[in-house]
């Protein structure tokens, strides 16, 4: 059983695995775990990550484990899940109340509800913020052709967020740190390792606001005790770019 402490600010588990494990994940009053990623279940193990909180039961989520550290979460885009916990395969899978209860979005209803301090809540209208990035990545990430649009897709939606937190930042709903942030940050962590080594492509210069965002968001404590280690990330996108 390994232990990390972990500052009292919000963050996302968004982890893969493929041995299985227990990660003990000590959380101080206030703090919050939550993830909007979820995959499905294939021949690869899960681990258990418990977070425990001022409560006397601790919060455990079924998440994925490093692949070069396996007692270790790592936070990919995707993660699978125990199907019997949930058969539906999809992870994160979280234990609250005795219940497991699966489906991201259902679970950070939940989370909020229970923990409601720091709030996590984003407004509708700022929800959708930064939503075809990632996918605009994976394009432009598995791409063999220059001149076929795909970089020009990516940095057309780089730029748009560039706007809004030019506007509204310097997170997406301002100051704080809202549900949609934890949604982007493992994805721009993913954009920025895995491009930077198929590529070696980077976020440009004209865009300082994103290259702000990611620098101030990379920064966090929280984000840093969760993070996947690069080997992993550029080991996870390999058969995507090299087929």
């Amino acid at each position: 059983m390994s232990t990390l402490k972990i500052q009292p600010t919000a963050f996302a588990l968004s982890s893969s695995v493929r041995q299985l494990g227990f990660f003990n994940l000590k959380l101080p009053r206030n703090c919050v775990a939550a993830s909007n990623h979820f995959g499905r279940y294939g021949t690869r193990r899960a681990l258990t990550v418990s977070l425990s909180t001022t409560s006397s039961n601790p919060l455990e989520v079924c998440v994925k484990s490093s692949t070069t550290t396996p007692t270790s979460p790592a936070t990919v885009p995707f993660a699978r899940g125990f199907l019997k916990l949930n058969p539906e395969g999809k992870v994160p899978v979280i234990k609250l109340n005795e219940k497991w209860i699966s489906d991201s979005d259902v679970i950070a209803q939940a989370l909020e509800e229970k923990y409601p301090d720091p709030p996590l809540g984003t407004p509708p209208e700022k929800a959708s913020v930064g939503s075809k990035i990632f996918s605009t990545f994976i394009g432009f990430l598995k791409s063999k052709d220059p001149s076929d649009g795909t970089e020009k897709a990516l940095i057309s939606e780089l730029s748009s967020f560039n706007n809004h937190i030019k506007d509204n930042g310097p997170y997406v709903n301002g100051k704080e740190v809202s549900a949609v942030d934890l949604s982007l940050a493992p994805k721009l962590y993913h954009l920025e390792i895995a491009l930077g080594h198929y590529k070696k492509w980077s976020v440009p210069d004209s865009l300082p606001y994103v290259k702000s965002y990611m620098k101030a968001i990379f920064s966090r404590d929280s984000f840093i005790k969760t993070r996947a280690q690069p080997e992993d990330v550029i080991a996870g996108w390999r058969p995507k770019v090299l087929g």
